[in-house]
């Protein structure tokens, strides 16, 4: 899973890489321009720690979300226009986040602006798909038999130009596998980062952002990435009691990992053993056969049953034997939709 942070300048979009990532980038614009930040974190879960301690593998692999943070405009003139190189590279993101900021901006002592940052954000990714189209169409012109893509594209620029994002438009999964080669920036999940102060970190979203979010379908989080990079950087046994001092229920990346997951409509399924103890991540609605393939092609291709049990029966009971006694272990076919947090054992013959 890919996640792109982008923002304007000044937003503390690289502090909020930093407090993800744990790295150290360098922030407040002091990096080569048009540099992009690379962080591969691994996602917390307490489930495969927990089945860690019980079967004691020569190896623990927990799934994995990869983090760019892309360049922000330069300040100045034009500094809220998304230039063409930081779009090319959003473009290979799954999901983006937009870091907004919600404090006073210590050097200038500019008041924060989040309605217009998010509105100004919004008009970048409508303009640059709406150029990918324009363009597109263009040639669309001089070719025949294309009449069905042509159709589509001019169903998306109407949708562009009514200025909604095209996540809001509704397509056939037919219609969806046709435009995915486009990369279309406002079809892309997108979560909105408040970066606030310390004195803000417990207060809610701003009752303006609120209303706009909520009218566009946009979760928003309200984080202090200065706050959470100091965090990040502290030792974990002093970690906890950091974040009790700040009330704080659990550090940014955990709160983000979560959020990101529901953004993406993603769930996790275990697999354990003595070699390895490991999580998955798959779309929700997986069947278990598609699900498979995640682990290998082979496994997919010569599917026969699947072993499952939740991991919650599985921690309740206490064994795999006492869940098959209990009925909680199962045998399912190809067509079972996985759900977040079932371990499985696949059989397959190849």
């Amino acid at each position: 899973m890919k996640v792109g942070i982008a923002g304007f300048p000044r937003s503390g979009k690289t502090t909020i890489f930093n407090a993800l990532t744990g790295q150290h980038a360098a922030v407040g614009g002091f990096t080569e321009p048009g540099k992009v930040h690379l962080g591969t974190i691994k996602v917390p879960d307490a489930r495969l720690d927990r089945l860690t301690e019980i079967f004691k593998p020569r190896k623990t692999t927990h799934a994995e979300i990869v983090f760019a943070d892309f360049p922000a405009p330069a300040e100045g003139a034009g500094s809220h226009a998304l230039d063409t190189a930081t779009l090319t590279q959003m473009r290979e993101s799954e999901a983006l986040v937009q870091v907004v900021r919600g404090f006073v901006d210590p050097i200038s002592g500019d008041a924060p602006h989040p309605v217009a940052d998010l509105s100004n954000f919004k008009s970048e990714l409508l303009l640059a798909d709406l150029v990918l189209i324009e363009k597109r169409l263009e040639r669309l012109k001089k070719e025949k038999g294309r009449e069905q893509e042509r159709a589509l594209l001019e169903r998306c620029k109407t949708h562009l130009d009514a200025e909604e994002p095209l996540r809001r438009l509704a397509l056939t999964p037919e219609e969806t596998t046709a435009i995915a080669g486009f990369g279309f920036l406002s079809r892309r999940p997108l979560m909105v980062l408040l970066n606030v102060g310390e004195a803000d970190v417990h207060a809610p979203l701003p009752g303006d952002v609120a209303d706009l979010l909520a009218a566009e379908g946009i979760e928003g989080l309200v984080l202090s990435g200065k706050i959470e990079m100091e965090i990040a950087d502290l030792d974990p046994a002093d970690r906890q009691a950091f974040l009790e001092d700040l009330g704080l229920q659990g550090t940014a990346r955990e709160r983000f990992v979560r959020a990101a997951y529901a953004l993406l409509d993603q769930i996790s399924f275990l697999t354990t053993g003595e070699d390895e103890v490991r999580a998955w991540t798959i779309k929700r609605g997986t069947p278990a056969v598609k699900a498979a393939g995640k682990i290998h092609s082979d496994i997919e291709r010569g599917f026969i049953r699947a072993e499952v049990v939740h991991y919650d029966d599985f921690i309740r009971l206490g064994s795999e034997a006492k869940c098959r006694e209990a009925g909680k272990l199962r045998l399912e076919g190809k067509e079972y939709v996985v759900q977040d947090g079932d371990i499985i054992h696949y059989r397959f013959n190849v």
